[in-house]
This record gives C-alpha cells, sequence and structure tokens, in this order.
C-alpha cells in the first residue's frame, strides 16, 4: 500500500475566513464544495490542509484524510483489525472511494482513494 497524502480536517463555521488566513501563509484553494474547502501549496501540492463545516455524507466529522492507493485493501485490514468502522466503504459523488474508522485515541481518519 503507498500513502499518497495525508490531510488534517479543521472543524469551522466560517470555511472562508480560514482560507483568507492560511491564504497568508502562501496555501491557496484547490476544492471547494461549500462544505469543504481544501488548501494546497502551489508548489508542493500534497502540502494541503481542508477546513470543513461538516461532513455532507457520513455521521462524523473526520479529524485526519489519508488518501492510498488501494482503499479496498486498507479497508480489508482495518476490518479484519477489529477497529471501530466509523462510516462504511462507499463511492462518493465527487469522485473518491472512502470509509471512516477510529483511531485508538477516537480521533476519526477518512481513508480514501481517488477514482
Amino acid at each position: 500500500m503507498t500513502v499518497r497524502r495525508v490531510v488534517p480536517n479543521l472543524h469551522s463555521e466560517n470555511p472562508e475566513r480560514h482560507g483568507e488566513f492560511y491564504g497568508l501563509l502562501g496555501l491557496e484553494e484547490v476544492m471547494n464544495h461549500g462544505w469543504i474547502m481544501t488548501l494546497a501549496s502551489p508548489s508542493n501540492p500534497t502540502a494541503q490542509v481542508s477546513v470543513m463545516t461538516g461532513d455532507r455524507t457520513a455521521p462524523a466529522h473526520p479529524d485526519i484524510s489519508v488518501e492510498v492507493d488501494d482503499v479496498d485493501a486498507v479497508y480489508e485490514a482495518v476490518r479484519e483489525s477489529g477497529a471501530e468502522i466509523v462510516h462504511p466503504l462507499r463511492d462518493e459523488e465527487w469522485g473518491v472511494r472512502r470509509f471512516f474508522v477510529r483511531d485508538p485515541d477516537g480521533r476519526v481518519v477518512n481513508v480514501l482513494s481517488h477514482r
């Protein structure tokens, strides 16, 4: 399995305000679905931060996103480990396949691959 990127997901009722702030640090908006906005470094596109009001299609707000090359294989490994699956493996309309799992300290991890 290959990890492609790891992105912290910050919760905010006003993502646009964070976009302005992180813009001061050199990050630029690369995605905005209204409820989640991702900002990235123009010189290093995998250096990212996402700001979200809440997850539109899942029961929990993920604390971190981990993009992998084979989400199905990771899902099976996590499921077999007995870790708590918070949101089942599914295809989302914006082009990702993902699931949520709870880490040992209770944080919610969004594990995804782009289709």
